[in-house]
């Protein structure tokens, strides 16, 4: 197989960072705030992993369900201010990043999501330092798997992906089959959200870490 060069680009949310960790944290914050049974926990939970793709369509049924007076826009706004605060990245993780990029990696984050939630997450958990680039859909009005916006993240690091690079996420088609149409070879971050799913990754990882390791041992 051919070489590529030293080009990663990362997925943010359950790749980076523990988003699910994140979301379990603010959920309880949610329903300590609205006097709700704990129970409220775990539907929360279920609803999110029903995979409702904007947040909007989320809380409107939030707000329908427990009968939360302010408009589903205003729990959607305090969530994404919120969530940044909550969000973490692993200090391995920043060491992994860290030695990819002594070891002449480039490294950019390319993720979905709107544009003060992800760049608070990305600032708030000092990524912004530990990586070359990022390309946020929110900002440039272009999502996962649209492949531009891959290019968009090796353009902010100065690189094109004409000799290809390395995309590493937990969304298949966002991460996996969007990396594959921008020419990219693929690490699928397999969280176990997407069972008995065929997939076309290049390597199949449970953690971030393993990915890194590969990225060395492929370079």
């Amino acid at each position: 197989m051919r070489s590529v060069q030293r080009l990663a680009l990362f997925d943010l949310d359950n790749t980076l960072v523990n988003l699910d960790e994140a979301f379990q944290m603010w959920a309880k914050e949610f329903v300590d705030e609205h006097g709700l049974d704990h129970e409220a926990i775990d539907w929360l939970k279920a609803l999110d992993q029903a995979g409702y793709p904007h947040r909007e369509v989320f809380f409107s049924k939030v707000r329908e369900h427990f009968a939360v007076s302010e408009p589903a826009e205003e729990l959607w706004g305090r969530y994404r201010k919120r969530m940044p605060y909550l969000i973490r990245c692993r200090p391995e993780v920043m060491d992994g990043l860290s030695r990819l990029r002594a070891s002449d990696w480039t490294v950019a984050i390319v993720t979905n999501g709107t544009a003060d939630n992800q760049l608070g997450k990305i600032q708030q958990t000092g990524l912004v330092g530990a990586v070359d680039g990022y390309a946020l859909s929110g900002i440039e009005g272009i999502r996962k798997p649209d492949c531009r916006l891959f290019e968009i993240a090796a353009g902010r690091c100065g690189m094109t992906l004409d000799a290809g690079g390395w995309m590493i996420g937990d969304n298949l088609i966002a991460d996996i089959a969007g990396g594959r149409g921008a020419g990219l070879r693929t690490i699928w971050v397999d969280r176990g959200t997407w069972p008995d799913q065929e997939h076309s990754a290049d390597h199949v990882v449970t953690d971030v870490l393993q990915a890194m390791e590969i990225l060395h041992s492929e370079a």
